[in-house]
Parts: structure tokens; sequence; C-alpha cells
């Protein structure tokens, strides 16, 4: 697998762990593991670090796309 693939699939499966958090915290989506129910607040932190690896991964994108052209 390409440096650029990795990057984009990346950056993708972030982006949709970024939505699922988002969407936990507007629609108070319950989860459950196990008998324990997990606390909002892992939401409250998994979204900006979801959201920061997505754009990390897009940056890289964008400079490894620039180095090589």
């Amino acid at each position: 697998m390409s440096h650029k693939v990795y990057l984009i699939v990346s950056g993708i499966v972030f982006l949709l762990v970024a939505a699922i958090h988002f969407l936990r915290l507007v629609n108070q989506w319950p989860v459950v593991v196990g008998t324990s129910e997990v606390p909002m607040a892992v939401s409250y932190v998994g979204l900006p670090a979801a959201l920061l690896l997505c754009i990390w991964a897009g940056w890289l994108l964008r400079n490894s796309t620039r180095n090589q052209g």
C-alpha cells in the first residue's frame, strides 16, 4: 500500500469516527459495553481527537503531494 493511499484511508476513517462521536453527542445515544454504560465524556474527548487526526492526515497528504510534484 502506498503512503498516499494510507493517508487517504486513515483520514476517512478518522472523519467517520468523528462523525459518529458528533451524532452520539447531538442525539444523546447511549453506548453500553457489557453491563456498563459509556459516559458522554468519552465522545467529548473523542470528537476533537478524531478531528485532529483527520486534519493531520490531510495535512500530511497535502505536503507529500507538494513535495513530489
